[in-house]
């Protein structure tokens, strides 16, 4: 019994990294289709998020079997509970993935661009990076890389109103034609901060795996680890 428990969640680890693998091709695509206005590829990451979806119900089915058929206790139980967590945020993000292409979508039928990009590559580079390290720390157990993707969070805020405060004061305050066109990027913009937080929620979870504390909404905590 201890063997199969043992598979079972070495098969449920696998199972959140084909996830991740996915998600971020879906976080990188959808980049790549806004810098290029690539439709085609955009409509690719639309598509291919049903793959996504049926991912994360295998996931929590294998979570549920797990949990009736081992019960598990103590670490073995947050591991569990962690990852049906990070599956939820993975799926989330690549939604959010989505978001981005459908804005790409918009922007293409109202090309050229409003201004060249500068600032929302540099938030969803931050994005990557933040999803990235957080699955890292949860695959090596790393609490200190974890509390990092935590401590980097302000600056996808700091991105995300600084693209906004832009866009709003230099392009629709000034001539509302330009809505069409800037409306999308500040969405854009607040869909990859988005995708910022839930890295964010995913490296908490890390914590709460490895040290057993909730830091969920007391960032105070994070000082005494």
């Amino acid at each position: 019994m201890e063997r199969h428990f043992t598979d079972d969640l070495k098969d449920l680890n696998a199972m959140l990294l084909k996830m991740s693998s996915l998600t971020e091709t879906a976080i990188d695509s959808s980049i790549h289709a806004l810098k290029n206005l690539n439709e085609d590829q955009a409509r690719e990451v639309i598509v291919n998020d049903s793959q996504i979806d049926e991912m994360e119900i295998a996931i929590e089915e294998k979570v549920i079997d797990l949990i009736a058929l081992h019960q598990p206790l103590a670490r073995d139980l947050r591991f569990v509970t962690t990852a049906l967590s990070i599956n939820t945020n993975l799926e989330r993000i690549a939604d959010l993935a989505v978001n981005i292409s459908q804005r790409v979508l918009e922007l293409a039928a109202v090309r050229p661009l409003l201004k060249p990009l500068i600032d929302i590559p540099r938030l969803s580079d931050l994005a990557r990076i933040m999803v990235r390290k957080a699955m890292d720390a949860f695959v090596n157990h790393d609490g200190a890389l974890a509390r990092e993707v935590i401590q980097m969070e302000s600056q996808a805020d700091d991105l995300r109103n600084l693209i906004q405060g832009e866009l709003t004061t230099e392009f629709i305050m000034i001539d509302g034609k330009t809505a069409p066109r800037a409306i999308p990027l500040l969405l854009i913009a607040r869909h990859l901060e988005r995708i910022c937080d839930q890295a964010t929620n995913i490296a908490e979870s890390v914590i709460y795996l490895e040290q057993a504390i909730v830091v969920k909404h007391h960032p105070e905590k994070l000082q005494s680890l």
